[in-house]
């Protein structure tokens, strides 16, 4: 009784510390708030579960029980809160789209525990009361731990190099306090004990833990790190499969020990286990340890130190979904630092520009750390001369620009080994360096592992120059599409303009004629209209398609719309209307998609010629055609050019007529068929479902 006594209280006093040291520092932040509240928690939990063990009168051992139960009621939300904002650069982001978990975290613990409350009656330590609503609270519990397990392992295996490297202790040792937490809830929920009976072995947990977090302030003052963890499924976590499976075995073992007989609670003996599974621990997360074993199998087994088939898939899986710069360095800096146990690897790319070597990424510190010494003065030529085919070491290099690179790129250790630089050259041009230090126990590099760094570089310097070349490609394609539309732009304004001059030239001489002023008013009158269409269509194409949905009749609205563009043309129209159902669709825009295709026939047949207008009522959709018999276009033509934008064959226009109605047949869920020959004509037939399909 005496030891349980002295690792309750330690772990009190522990406990108190950790949250008074960690309030203390600056900056503060939420994760430092709910850290220091939670261990305060603990403390209180501990110390009232001390308390009641030791209650002799029923009356108070009852009281603190409650007390006890109250303080671990509000534990899961404080410390779930803590695992969504410890070292997450995107804290905010995740509180915000968790705010119903935490709520839920908030409210379920003290809604069983003011049930558990209510049915509690006096007891002593070793009288089992209730147990339904202890396997409720109990349950409740080992959700909320599992979840906060979750979210830390999410952001350990987020952080890479030095990043893990400052946060490693700490997660471990919360990892220790809610693993404990974890066997004691499940103890409770499926052999009906009752929940506070294993609180010696979750205050010996909680000692344990503070040792490690103490540890963890040591090597790096509770400093946070920026780590965006991705939003993965539950499948991929490591906590669930663990908790499951010891779940299932328990469950399994349950009713072995039940018919058995219950052993009795042996505080000490159950510290002493979980002392040595917290040291199993500390030594498999050990980087040392990870490469002693992989040293030991590489030289009794005559196995090479890397599996090229791994790394080399890892390699390649990573990089094929980057489309950017940044993207690609974080990739290669992460990989790197896990394959050759290298805390510190920094990618720096030359901006030919400003004479500058930029570090994109690194695993050395936080985004903070890195932009504060993120560029050295180096010109190209500077490069080329120092080009190396091998990786090679910093120290060695005597170059101008290698005194400070050598200087911004020092590792955090001493014994961390010469620095390795890896140039990653595509042909004769060099983009850039990465540079690696802080290799674990400062190893050398076997010539096998250079070879390997060697094409590693080799396959980012060949990715790095093929998004460069991407992104060329795409300015150049952007700039093609500008000069395409400036061309056609300039050309229509330019005769609109020409139009507009020769008409000032004339008007001081025919001023005083009535018929020419007439002429002149309806001449500025139609150049005013040719621009605005022509800045019409353009804003048309800047703008995502909207369409306000109605009740419309096709006939009428094909009858209203020939009857305004055929005036005046000698073109012959025919019309073969047949009965329709009234379609949902947006009025004005399909007068547009009637004005662009009839518009497109009337030029093409010119004076003379002929245009058919059709309906028809297919199943659920209605049918129209518009035929003509005039020059009609080429297969390659209508395949390759007919629907995309500055794309045309006539003199006047800006080729964007056939993407809008394209744009506007697609928005009301229909279809464009086309028929064409050149010299014999051609037929639009656009087929529009008569209610169409929500998007």
């Amino acid at each position: 009784m005496i030891a349980s006594l002295i690792i309750a209280y330690g772990a009190v006093a522990l406990s108190c510390a950790a949250s008074v040291v960690v309030l203390h520092r600056r900056p503060r932040s939420i994760a430092r708030y709910c850290f220091a509240a939670g261990m305060l928690g603990f403390a209180l939990e501990s110390l009232f579960a001390a308390i009641w063990l030791q209650s002799l009168a029923p009356e108070e051992a009852a009281f603190w029980e409650k007390c006890t139960l109250i303080v671990r009621s509000i534990l899961p939300a404080i410390w779930l809160a803590f695992s969504l904002t410890y070292s997450r650069g995107n804290a905010r982001e995740y509180l915000a789209k968790s705010r119903l978990l935490l709520a839920a975290m908030l409210v379920l613990p003290v809604v069983a525990t003011i049930i558990v409350l209510q049915q509690l009656d006096a007891i002593v330590p070793e009288q089992v009361v209730f147990p339904a609503a202890s396997k409720i609270l109990s349950g409740v519990f080992l959700v909320a731990t599992v979840l906060i397990l979750m979210n830390l392992e999410r952001t350990v295996r987020s952080a890479v190099g030095t990043m893990r490297w400052r946060i490693k202790f700490t997660a471990l040792g919360l990892v220790i306090i809610f693993g404990a937490r974890i066997y004691s809830h499940s103890q409770a929920l499926l052999f009906s004990q009752n929940i506070l009976d294993l609180a010696y072995f979750d205050s010996g947990a909680l000692l344990i833990g503070c040792i490690l977090i103490g540890i963890g302030y040591l090597r790096g003052g509770f400093s946070e790190i920026d780590v965006y963890p991705s939003r993965a499924a539950i499948r991929t976590s490591i906590t669930v499969l663990l908790v499951g499976l010891y779940l299932l075995v328990v469950g399994i073992l349950a009713q072995v020990v039940v018919r058995f007989g219950r052993t009795s609670a042996l505080p000490i003996e159950a510290f002493i286990v979980l002392l040595g599974l917290a040291s199993l621990a500390v030594l498999l997360l050990s980087d040392r340890l990870r490469q002693k074993i992989q040293l030991f199998i590489s030289r009794h087994f005559k196995r090479p130190e890397h599996d090229f088939r791994i790394v080399w898939t890892r390699f390649t899986q990573g990089m094929a979904a980057v489309v950017d710069e940044e993207s690609l360095c974080a990739g290669v800096s992460r990989l790197i630092s896990e394959t050759f146990n290298v805390l510190s690897v920094s990618t720096w790319l030359l901006d030919d520009s400003q004479g500058k070597l930029v570090c994109v990424n690194s695993t050395l510190a936080s985004e903070v750390d890195r932009r504060a010494n993120s560029t050295v003065d180096v010109t190209l030529q500077e490069l080329t001369q120092s080009r190396f085919s091998r990786p090679f070491q910093l120290e060695d290099e005597r170059s101008p620009w290698a005194k400070k690179l050598k200087e911004v790129s020092a590792g955090h250790f001493r014994k961390g080994g010469k620095r390795i630089c890896i140039a990653l050259l595509a042909g004769e041009r060099c983009l850039g360096i990465v540079i690696l230090a802080d290799r674990v126990n400062g190893l050398p590099y076997s010539s096998e592992e250079l070879d390997l760094l060697k094409c590693i570089g080799d396959q980012v310097a060949s990715s790095l120059l093929n998004i460069r070349l991407a992104e060329e490609l795409v300015l150049r394609k952007e700039l093609e599409g500008f000069q395409a539309i400036s061309a056609f732009f300039v050309h229509d304004l330019k005769n609109a303009a020409s139009t507009l001059g020769l008409m000032l030239q004339n008007l001081p001489v025919h001023f005083d004629d009535p018929a020419f002023r007439q002429d002149a008013l309806h001449g500025i009158q139609s150049t005013a209209d040719r621009i605005n269409e022509i800045v019409s269509r353009l804003t048309n194409l800047r703008h995502d398609l909207e369409i306000t949905p109605a009740e419309v009749d096709l006939n009428s609205l094909l009858t209203q719309s020939v009857a305004n563009l055929d005036g005046g043309r000698e073109a012959e129209v025919l019309t073969n209307l047949r009965p329709l159902p009234t379609i949902t669709a947006d009025r004005n825009k399909l007068e547009t998609v009637v004005t662009n295709v009839f518009l497109n026939a009337r030029d093409a047949v010119g004076e003379n010629g002929r245009i058919t207008v059709e309906t028809s009522h297919q199943g659920d959709c209605v049918i129209l055609s518009i035929s003509d018999n005039g020059c009609g276009m080429t297969p390659e033509f209508v395949r390759d050019s007919l629907f995309r934008p500055f794309r045309t064959t006539k003199k006047r226009g800006l080729g964007v007529g056939m993407f809008q109605v394209r744009m506007i047949v697609g928005a009301h869920s229909g279809s464009i068929q086309v028929e064409s020959e050149p010299g014999r004509g051609t037929t639009f037939r656009i087929i529009l479902p008569v209610r169409p399909h929500s998007k």
